[in-house]
């Protein structure tokens, strides 16, 4: 059932959703998320298990504004502070020391909790009246089927789960990829996943050098969206350059079929069955697209997507991290 997010009926019956132990589908400016009261232990257990996702995969907690943090996390580093000061409502998850007995099963059993504060009109008026009912935090991983492609439009949502989930709809979402992750258990900010933010306005923001996950001298985190193969369509993806792709098209000629290519350079190819789509030049318009265009190759029938490798550069590191989890799950 998908209501009308900006109606104050739509974000009442949501809330009491929530407050009887049930899901909704949530709308956020990275991606839909299918959403719980972060402290109901029952309510978080059936996210894991709607989703196919291992309960010690933690989820990242919602909350409606700054204030919350101290409800979750026992410690906020100052360069945490920072971010947060920065950075919400916003595209950024921080992991914090997690204040013990609580969200446990939203952690994962793990002692740090992931913390964002989303500026989505939708989910903010959710999270205010939320927490008027005395639900200061909401479970909230992408509301698809774990390891797929995540939603950015609540048709996604009711897609994956069906009519009788609520879905919230928040028109779709404006960033498309996931908030980036910081772990701020360790000393320094570590960066676990990114996202629209780049690496170099995040250390700005911080006041301190901000670390890579291959710098860790310890194993890493676990953190929601950090598997190795992960946001995959039914469809084989691959990433290739652009002259990889030419040469590809021409050795195929017109037998290709079942093959998708999303790329910024203009291609030809011989073949009526092969369904070429520009990429964006722009890499903020591309996050914003990327996984509407996978759904849309699978909705297609496709066997095979190849995609354009992203430029090396801080500000596609979102996009280019998405598609290389979505790459290594073929």
């Amino acid at each position: 059932m998908i209501l009308d997010g900006s109606t104050p009926e739509a974000i009442a019956a949501a809330v009491q959703a929530l407050a009887s132990g049930e899901l909704i589908g949530l709308p956020t400016e990275t991606v839909y998320g299918l959403a719980a009261d972060a402290c109901n232990a029952p309510a978080v257990a059936r996210i894991f298990s709607t989703k196919g996702r291992p309960a010690d995969h933690p989820l990242i907690v919602h909350v409606a504004d700054a204030d919350a943090v101290e409800r979750f996390a026992s410690q906020v580093p100052g360069f945490a502070q920072r971010l947060i000061q920065a950075f919400w409502p916003g595209p950024l998850t921080l992991i914090l020391p997690r204040r013990e007995g609580v969200a446990e099963a939203a952690a994962g059993g793990h002692a740090s909790i992931g913390l964002r504060c989303p500026s989505h009109p939708v989910a903010h008026e959710l999270l205010r009246a939320a927490a008027g009912r005395g639900i200061f935090g909401v479970a909230a991983p992408s509301a698809n089927r774990f390891g797929r492609v995540s939603p950015t439009t609540a048709a996604h949502v009711s897609g994956e789960f069906g009519d009788s989930l609520l879905v919230l709809d928040g028109g779709p979402c404006t960033i498309g990829i996931e908030s980036a992750i910081i772990d701020c258990t360790r000393g320094a900010p570590v960066v676990l996943r990114p996202g629209q933010l780049a690496r170099p306005e995040i250390e700005r923001a911080a006041g301190t050098r901000v670390m890579t996950k291959e710098e860790l001298a310890a194993p890493d985190p676990q953190a929601p969206g950090t598997l190795l193969a992960h946001y995959a369509p039914a469809a084989r993806v691959r990433m290739m350059a652009a002259q990889e792709l030419r040469t590809a098209l021409d050795l195929l000629g017109a037998d290709a079929a079942g093959i998708a290519i999303w790329s910024r350079t203009e291609l030809r190819s011989a073949s009526s069955r092969v369904i070429l789509r520009r990429m964006p030049s722009d890499a903020g318009a591309t996050a914003q697209q990327l996984f509407a265009v996978l759904r849309g190759f699978d909705d297609d029938g496709v066997k095979l997507i190849w995609v354009e490798t992203p430029p090396d550069t801080p500000e596609w590191d979102g996009v280019r991290d998405r598609l290389m989890r979505a790459a290594a799950s073929a």
